[in-house]
């Protein structure tokens, strides 16, 4: 496999960060993972440090080198976070279950296929054209779906943070699962959080996406979405990933997997970070949850 890739997490205007990101790669299958702790839910942090963490480690588990069948994985591994995540509530004795949205994506054999609850998104590029994007899990976009209200009254209408569908909700979640897409040279994803695309158009995200490298786009995005919001900012996260069938040599910021150990992963993940976290949390506070989500990841992760 050849790509390139590049992460990134900002905490915008708000106090701390509830968004979690990571990927993983074998020498035969990537995985990308995106997830935002939902907003007004105790511990939403938690609740995608869950779901990031645990999908990446059942991928790490799991793709020897590659996963015998990514749709199923995916699946499986958003409701073993969902109920990692309910037991997590249960042993804490929570009031309120920490919940998240999550957007996750498997690249094997020159073909994606994809998984998400919520509103965290997908994107895929070909060129300038935006080939598809994930649909949200929201009041909102039920409400643009049946036409009752326009995208323009969709900005600033009050129905547009309300998600009903996550992980760690009252009901099991609902994943919805992409069909499998063959990729082609240049092809580009974007994972991101609603930070990020909720201030801008799908024609904006495409302009970017197609004239710059896929770090400069990230970033350019970002600058542009944070810009726009100002101060009611929302956290802001992305990965994005350009794929490459090139067989020449590749630039240096190009990741190629073809001399990778067969049982060899490389995974980059973010963490807690009291600077950026719940506000009030030390760092024995933060080492102490990390050890007991580990606690609760090995158990489902299986």
């Amino acid at each position: 496999m050849k790509f390139t890739i590049y992460q990134r997490s900002r905490i915008g205007g708000r106090k701390y960060n509830q968004d979690r990101i990571a990927y993983s790669y074998s020498r035969d299958a990537l995985l990308m993972v995106l997830a935002d702790g939902m907003g007004g839910h105790l511990h939403g942090e938690v609740a995608a440090q869950f779901a990031v963490q645990l999908i990446s480690e059942s991928f790490e588990k799991h793709a020897n080198p590659k996963i015998k069948e990514p749709q199923l994985f995916l699946e499986y591994a958003f409701i073993n976070a969902h109920h990692a995540i309910l037991s997590y509530a249960s042993n804490h004795h929570l009031l309120d279950t920490p919940r998240t949205t999550c957007v996750a994506c498997i690249v094997q054999d020159n073909t994606a296929y994809w998984a998400h609850v919520g509103d965290s998104r997908l994107y895929l590029f070909r060129g300038p054209k935006l080939v598809t994007r994930t649909r949200d899990h929201s009041k909102l976009q039920a409400l643009l779906d049946n036409g009752s209200i326009s995208h323009e009254e969709a900005a600033a209408h009050p129905e547009r943070n309300k998600i009903y569908n996550c992980l760690g909700g009252m009901g099991p979640p609902e994943v919805e699962l992409s069909k499998k897409t063959r990729l082609r040279n240049g092809d580009t994803f974007l994972l991101c959080s609603d930070g990020l695309w909720s201030p801008l158009t799908d024609n904006e995200m495409a302009a970017v996406v197609s004239g710059n490298p896929i770090i400069q786009a990230v970033q350019g995005l970002m600058d542009r979405a944070e810009s726009r919001e100002g101060e009611k900012s929302d956290n802001l996260s992305a990965i994005g990933m350009t794929w490459s069938e090139d067989s020449r040599a590749t630039p240096d910021l190009e990741v190629s997997t073809q001399t990778m150990p067969v049982n060899s992963f490389t995974t980059q993940i973010s963490s807690f970070d009291s600077r950026h976290d719940a506000p009030a949390v030390t760092d024995e506070e933060i080492e102490e949850a990390i050890a007991e989500i580990q606690k609760t990841i090995n158990k489902y992760s299986k």
